[in-house]
């Protein structure tokens, strides 16, 4: 048979302007990890290039799909930053799908199937029983209208599959390189429900051809549908878009990501887990490619880098810990004003600039400060060894009058050390644990003055 390349489609964006790329979730959930990268991926190469990034919301599957989870796509993409250009729904183009659907049903396209899903699945058990693959073997093109009319006599409903062409198929994909598929080893994909109802396969090849999508990212998960989908493109007669397919993602070792972390949401990575937008993206933007996993402050400087020619074929690790380590930089690098802002949403809008400089580089993540202000303003149990005890008690009478600045620490401890011998950690620790109730944490120095002399006495008599 011969091959159809696709290869040579590519060419829909010679002389064309503009790249368009789309991201369509299903909003039968919350956005996962694996559909923020697809996402950021989109939005970076139509970005990088000048062209334009549509959301489209694919909610044909009516049980599942729930508007709170609409939401919750809306507001993970805008607290990303990965804005849209336009924005479609799929269950407001029903009009549109049954159109096509009557139109292919009419040249052949698309063919009435009656099996049950038992018989089906005794052919499938049956092949592989052979070591056959599993390939639907068109047995409905077969039926006479005898049989036909005898199957919907008796109450069958047809389900519809797509007819696959004859020739092989062969696309340049940007991540995986040459792709080949021989069509004899595809099922005729089923494309609209025994209801009538359309399904996610044709609905997708039409959408993207009606919004002349140019380049269409996915998980590698999707190359087989990629095959059938470029022969729909044919049937239609609509220019085919290239593709690029992600590898799947790994865990820290390389082994197959776990239940929990791959499904984490971009809400949890927010909310629970405290992250900020940009190391997220930073880390997900570079995962799989040449580049190092570094820090970026903004969205574009990712865009101006992206390249699909630094994707590996290989499978992508992605360790959470990363994301945190790259959240403390990001925190222990921003000033007070680009922060202020989140500041009051969590009750912290009496953080002072001062404050915010003195502990930053103390957080990994923006809830920190929730503890650190406790340890300011609030009641802490010091920690006082028996050992310690004289120490303290002589630390407390010795704390320097008048108001607490800066050069107090360093005054009090010239003191505590010419009076009882003690220096370095012996000295030093007994403090900051009496004082903080840690034995980490920021510059005593400056800590003092905003803690306060009151709290600072009440902690020492402890």
């Amino acid at each position: 048979m011969g091959g159809f390349r696709a290869a040579r489609t590519g060419a829909i964006t010679d002389g064309m302007s503009q790249i368009i790329t789309r991201f369509a979730p299903s909003p039968t959930g919350k956005l996962h990890i694996g559909s923020v990268r697809t996402a950021l991926v989109c939005w970076l190469f139509a970005r990088h290039t000048g062209g334009q990034f549509i959301l489209r919301i694919d909610d044909t599957d009516l049980e599942r799909s729930r508007q709170e989870y609409v939401d919750g796509i809306f507001s993970d993409l805008t607290w990303l930053g990965l804005t849209w250009d336009q924005l479609e729904y799929q269950s407001k183009r029903m009009a549109r799908y049954e159109e096509v659907i009557t139109q292919m049903k009419a040249k052949g396209d698309l063919y009435a199937c009656y099996e049950t899903p038992t018989e089906l699945d005794l052919k499938r058990k049956s092949l592989l029983a052979q070591g056959k693959p599993p390939i639907y073997d068109r047995g409905a093109l077969r039926l006479t209208d005898r049989e036909r009319s005898a199957y919907e006599a008796e109450g069958r409903r047809p389900h519809w599959r797509f007819k696959m062409r004859g020739s092989n198929i062969e696309w340049q994909d940007k991540i995986r390189g040459p792709v080949h598929f021989a069509v004899d080893q595809i099922s005729d994909p089923v494309v609209v429900r025994e209801d009538g109802r359309p399904l996610y396969h044709l609905c997708s090849v039409i959408d993207d051809a009606d919004m002349k999508i140019t380049h269409i990212v996915r998980g590698e998960d999707h190359v087989t549908n990629t095959a059938s989908h470029i022969h729909m493109f044919m049937a239609l007669g609509a220019p085919v878009p290239e593709f690029a397919h992600l590898p799947l993602l790994a865990d820290a070792e390389g082994g197959k990501l776990s239940k929990r972390v791959g499904s984490q949401s971009a809400q949890e990575l927010r909310d629970e887990e405290g992250l900020e937008p940009m190391p997220i993206l930073s880390l997900l933007a570079k995962l799989g490619t040449s580049d190092p996993i570094a820090l970026h402050r903004d969205l574009a400087s990712l865009a101006r880098e992206f390249d699909f020619a630094k994707f590996s074929r290989t499978m992508a690790r992605l360790d959470i810990a990363d994301m945190h380590r790259l959240n403390a930089q990001y925190l222990h690098d921003t000033d007070y004003d680009t922060i202020r802002e989140k500041l009051a949403p969590m009750g912290l809008d009496d953080i002072s600039e001062t404050t915010w400089n003195i502990l930053r580089a103390n957080i990994t993540r923006l809830s920190d400060l929730r503890d650190w202000k406790n340890i300011i303003v609030g009641r802490i149990t010091p920690v006082i060894a028996n050992d310690d005890r004289e120490f303290i008690s002589a630390a407390a009478t010795a704390l320097p009058s008048g108001n607490l600045t800066p050069e107090t620490w360093s005054v009090w401890t010239a003191a505590l050390k010419e009076q009882t011998g003690r220096k370095g950690k012996s000295l030093f620790m007994p403090l900051r644990l009496a004082i903080t109730g840690l034995d980490h944490g920021p510059e005593m120095a400056p800590l003092l003055p905003i803690i306060g002399r009151e709290k600072l006495l009440e902690r020492l008599s402890a």
